[in-house]
């Protein structure tokens, strides 16, 4: 069958007869071809075409012409049901609607279905509002999956030697400021502090005594006092007598041997003063040593207390404690164990954590400080938490990395850098446990005017 008249022989009507054979009859010219069931068409005419109700040759050079085959009728019996089948049309084949024939099928469509065409309508108004306020309602907010939670953590190590008695902590437990997380053993210590605390009191005797020295040498100052002002004074007689045994022999009145014995008792007194008055510095001098050794006294008293001091903090540096609220990570210390200054027992997190947001720089244009954050950890996707920014770093992350990027050097392709972003959390829930590392994702409100969706849900 050529390809003019396969379309004919395809939209001709087809006959089932009882046996399950279809037939395809052409309309205008009669001719009928049988086909077994299975797609194969028994053709009445082997080599003939059908164009326009005509019977023609099939166009093939210099094949001989063969005469057209009357079509042979098909006799059927009394009962024989007639069922006549239009084969679909494939979809290749192109139907031009002229006029009202192209607009016909629609609204025979639209009048067999008009609730499906209203509900349609419906749900595709419906979708693009749904799509406007969806697309109004980010455009107030920012967000990031390359966040996670920080904090200040830190090792926990001894600042003296020995071997540890108690450890009454365990993995990830919380503990308050003073909480005790390792003991070491203080009996050394104390001695040691028993040592500093006899020295002490050493000092404090020593300089008791001195004290006791300059009381009794002030009394000797005052005694070679007095011994000054007695020598004064018979210093002064003896000048008096002196003088006037001397007046006497002069005029003859007493003996020249009295006026010099008495001139002699004169050069005594002022030798019996000259000698008071070494006396009373001797005193003197001897206080003021006295005073110097109270000062080397009281000197070593400090040093003995500074010793005692040290002695105290070496004894109290054996309780190992929490300097703030948060949790013991990593426990390494155990009962028994040595450890030496600066040995690492655990890790120490603080309850004081935020949130580092690593936020494009295309994301930080309306994005400012004390804007609120809500706050979904991973670990806990059901819970949200507020927040609000602290602040934003003065620069990308690559730019306070060990190696910073140098775009002066090779080939240059721009990248959109990430800036970090503090965020503090308005009220940490305690009935989980948030550490370092674990993955959130935020929410910033950059535009606090509400959208129209919040407005609509507030009427509605």
């Amino acid at each position: 069958m050529n390809d003019q008249t396969r379309p004919i022989l395809r939209d001709a009507p087809i006959e089932i007869d009882n046996a399950g054979k279809r037939h395809k009859t052409d309309l205008t010219g009669g001719i009928h071809v049988a086909s077994d069931g299975y797609g194969r068409e028994e053709s009445a005419r082997a080599s003939a075409g059908v164009v326009d109700g005509s019977i023609q040759a099939p166009a093939h050079t210099g094949a001989p012409s063969l005469p057209a085959r009357e079509p042979v009728p098909q006799e059927r019996s009394p009962g024989e049901r007639r069922i006549v089948q239009f084969p679909p049309q494939n979809e290749d084949e192109q139907i031009e609607p002229s006029g009202e024939g192209g607009d016909k099928p629609r609204r025979e469509l639209l009048r067999r279905h008009p609730f499906a065409f209203v509900v349609g309508l419906i749900l595709l108004v419906m979708t693009a509002a749904g799509v406007y306020l969806y697309w109004d309602y980010a455009q107030h907010f920012q967000t990031t999956d390359d966040a996670f939670i920080a904090a200040r953590q830190f090792p926990i190590a001894p600042k003296l030697s020995g071997y540890l008695t108690a450890v009454p902590v365990t993995d990830n437990q919380h503990v308050v400021a003073g909480d005790v997380i390792a003991r070491i053993d203080d009996r050394d210590y104390r001695v040691a502090l028993e040592q500093a605390q006899a020295q002490v009191a050493s000092a404090e005797a020593g300089i008791q005594n001195i004290d006791a020295q300059i009381n009794v040498q002030q009394a000797q100052v005052n005694v070679s006092q007095a011994q000054v002002n007695q020598a004064q004074a018979t210093l002064v007689f003896a000048r008096q007598q002196a003088a006037r045994y001397q007046d006497l022999a002069k005029r003859g009145a007493d003996t020249v041997q009295n006026a010099q014995l008495y001139v002699s008792q004169l050069h005594q007194q002022e030798a019996a003063l000259e000698s008071a008055q070494a006396a009373l510095t001797l005193a003197q001098r001897q206080v003021e040593a006295l005073n110097a050794q109270r000062n080397s006294a009281v000197a070593n008293l400090a040093l003995a207390k500074a010793q005692r001091d040290q002695a105290q903090l070496n004894l109290s540096y054996t309780n190992i404690t929490a300097a703030q609220p948060g949790r013991v990570a990593k426990l390494t210390a155990a009962i028994g164990q040595f450890v030496q200054p600066g040995t690492n027992l655990t890790i120490f997190v603080p309850d004081e954590i935020w949130v580092t947001a690593n936020f494009k720089e295309t994301q930080l244009d309306a994005m400012r400080p004390g804007q609120p954050v809500t706050l979904h950890i991973d670990a806990y996707p059901e819970r949200g938490i507020q927040g609000r920014i602290a602040s934003v770093q003065p620069g990308s992350g690559t730019a306070f990395s060990l190696l910073p990027a140098e775009n002066a050097t090779g080939n240059y392709v721009k990248i959109v850098q990430r800036v970090p972003v503090k965020i503090i959390l308005d009220d940490p829930p305690t009935d989980v446990a948030l550490g370092p590392g674990m993955s959130v994702v935020p929410t910033v409100r950059i535009d606090p005017a509400p959208s129209l969706y919040e407005r609509l849900r507030g009427w509605l």
